[in-house]
């Protein structure tokens, strides 16, 4: 029952004839079920919604046997719905079902149920359940519940089934936007270089508990340029705060001359101040871990020594010094697990990054010159101006899934011809994991017998943890993951206005289109204003012009945010089917409890770079 989709009629159908206290239901139930609540475009909610909706104008089967009806429902409502407009097919629904309902919280989840119903002009009205309750047998009822109290209850039906909507308030749901914005203005001439960079707007909204995403962002001071990144982890949130704070480092040191390393080394030998190597911009949410700082420099240390011994005097290639970079933290991420360490909590962590996954997203400016390096499926977007003041997104990352043709094509050419059928199955990389690179997850990467051995050898907390434990299926030649990225570079022209760095969780919500138009007229306050496409749906005069309405209202108001990646995530969970953001619907996504949230979406982080399109001329004008 309900194994597919609990907004289906059909499977709402299957639950309510199949309990054993209606044993009536008939031709007049079927009626009365077989309207659907709510058009299937029109609803951005799953399960728990619908079902929401069916109860509003089935209540009166709960007042007849509350016991047995919610205590199949609590058997029977999956999680997570399998279709969900918000997400890809491809995601793993949770097998955690809703635990069984004592009888003093009957209540309390009926009123929860129905604050989760999704108000809609296409659904029913409370009152016209009244009218369906008309059609019912009657004399079959009357057998069920006795006659004074059936009556007392179709008089009090209107009190009980009405749900209770608590909605947050504009002030709340910005406060709730803003909590995890950054901002930073690049000064135009820094006392080294003139800089391509305006500023950049960066936020965060959670779905996880906690945040799996992390975000980075720092100036070279050593060097030329500017280095952006956003990490979306998963399998937990460990490796994705160790890359955060680990990759600039690696990408800036590989990007040194020669002549500065030596300095640097020097100065740790004799045990004088270092020269800094990155100014960070960080938000104040944005920790690093002071108890691994050690480990994390003597590694990186040794990475540059390395660098000093194998000096070819030539000047360093950009998109090798990324590439080198990440293939490197990498390995150290690697090493570190297997080596372990002395202390405890120390030893833990490094096995948790290691076990654990993250994808990176990074984009490297000095100049006119950009390049993005990427790994996993976060993306890398430029919003172009065209001459008639319209937006065009060009892609400049291209996702490391099985949505990519070329690198499912990559991943079997690394693998012998016997595997060809199992090295992606389902859209997985054995599959088990969405992203085909990734850093950590040596879960993919180790060969079987080390990994039973740093596991047996590790604290009893990793030992006791299944999916440490649990090897993949059809796991026969290691490694079937790396963490190389693509590397992509363009020059940059005075059209090209931003940039937008962001974790799947956006990409999942909104087309690249959609994303660079919204940008773009937040940054330049000029709207072009497309006709309202209603979608197929029947809309009267009336309606209509309350969209328009609504529309000019929102654009008066659209500088409420100070932030281009919050105003971005506004539309992202607020967008309704016409395009527009949805107060209400905002409200309900921002309300739901942690524990709920990742069903309708992933963490979204963002980060906006706008560019000055004076400089980057200039710049274009020299080179000519």
């Amino acid at each position: 029952m309900l194994e597919s989709c609990c907004c289906s009629s059909f499977s709402a159908l299957s639950l309510v004839t199949s309990l054993p206290c209606f044993p009536w239901a008939g031709p007049a139930a079927l009626w009365m079920l077989a309207a659907s609540c709510c058009d299937r475009r029109m609803c951005v909610c799953p399960g728990p919604r619908r079902i929401a909706s069916i109860l509003n104008r089935l209540d009166w089967f709960i007042f007849l046997n509350s016991s047995v009806w919610l205590l199949k429902l609590a058997w029977a409502i999956p999680v997570r719905s399998s279709r969900l407009p918000l997400f890809s097919d491809a995601m793993p629904a949770p097998t955690q079902l809703f635990p069984l309902i004592r009888n003093c919280e009957i209540g309390r989840i009926y009123n929860t149920v129905c604050y989760c119903h999704h108000k809609h002009l296409c659904c029913l009205s409370p009152h016209l359940a009244h009218n369906h309750l008309r059609c019912a047998p009657q004399k079959k009822l009357a057998t069920l519940c006795p006659k004074e109290n059936f009556n007392q209850f179709i008089h009090a039906r209107s009190y009980v089934s009405t749900p209770q909507r608590f909605y947050l308030t504009p002030p709340q749901v910005n406060s709730i936007l803003k909590a995890n914005e950054y901002s930073f203005k690049v000064p135009e001439f820094d006392g080294k270089n003139v800089s391509s960079i305006l500023g950049f707007d960066s936020n965060q909204l959670p779905a996880n508990a906690p945040i799996e995403d992390r975000r980075s962002a720092a100036t070279c001071l050593q060097t030329r340029g500017m280095l952006l990144g956003v990490f979306d982890g998963h399998a937990g949130c460990a490796c994705a705060q160790a890359v955060s704070e680990r990759l600039f480092y690696y990408i800036a040191v590989s990007l040194l001359p020669h002549e500065t390393l030596l300095e640097i080394e020097n100065a740790v030998e004799s045990g004088h101040a270092l020269l800094p190597i990155l100014q960070w911009h960080k938000h104040p949410n944005d920790y690093f871990s002071k108890e691994a700082s050690k480990l994390y420099f003597n590694s990186l240390r040794t990475y540059w020594q390395e660098l000093i011994d194998l000096n070819t005097g030539e000047t360093t290639d950009v998109k090798e010094a990324l590439i080198n970079a990440f293939k490197r933290l990498d390995n150290d991420i690697s090493l570190e697990a297997q080596v372990g360490d002395p202390n405890s909590f120390l030893n833990y962590l490094v096995l948790r990054v290691a076990f654990s996954g993250a994808t990176a997203c990074v984009a490297h400016v000095d100049g006119v010159d950009l390049h993005i390096a990427n790994t996993g499926d976060s993306r890398a977007m430029l919003g172009v101006q065209e001459e008639d003041g319209s937006w065009s997104a060009v892609t400049l990352s291209y996702d490391h899934n099985a949505q990519n043709e070329s690198e499912i094509e990559r991943v079997k050419l690394e693998h012998p011809k016997s595997e060809e059928k199992s090295v992606v199955k389902q859209d997985r990389l054995l599959g088990l994991l969405m992203p085909f690179r990734a850093f950590g997850d040596v879960k993919f990467k180790w060969s079987i017998e080390l990994q039973k051995r740093v596991i047996e050898s590790g604290p009893d907390q990793l030992n006791d943890n299944e999916y440490t434990k649990f090897i993949p299926p059809n796991y026969h030649t290691p490694p079937y993951l790396t963490a190389e990225p693509e590397v992509i570079h363009h020059k940059l022209r005075p059209q090209d206005k931003f940039l937008v760095l962001a974790t799947d969780g956006l990409w999942e919500t909104m087309h690249r289109q959609d994303v660079v138009r919204i940008v773009g007229e937040y940054l330049t306050g000029v709207h072009h204003q497309q006709p309202i496409a209603v979608g197929g749906y029947k809309v009267t005069l009336g309606q209509m012009h309350g969209l328009l309405t609504e529309r000019r209202a929102r654009i008066s108001s659209a500088f409420e945010d100070q932030n281009a990646a919050t105003h971005l995530i506004r539309h992202a969970v607020g967008n309704n089917e016409f395009g527009t953001v949805d107060h209400e619907r905002l409200s309900k996504m921002l309300s739901l409890p942690e524990e709920l949230a990742r069903m309708y979406r992933d963490d979204i982080t963002i980060i906006v770079v706008q560019f000055n399109s004076h400089i980057v001329g200039a710049c274009q004008n020299e080179e000519f």
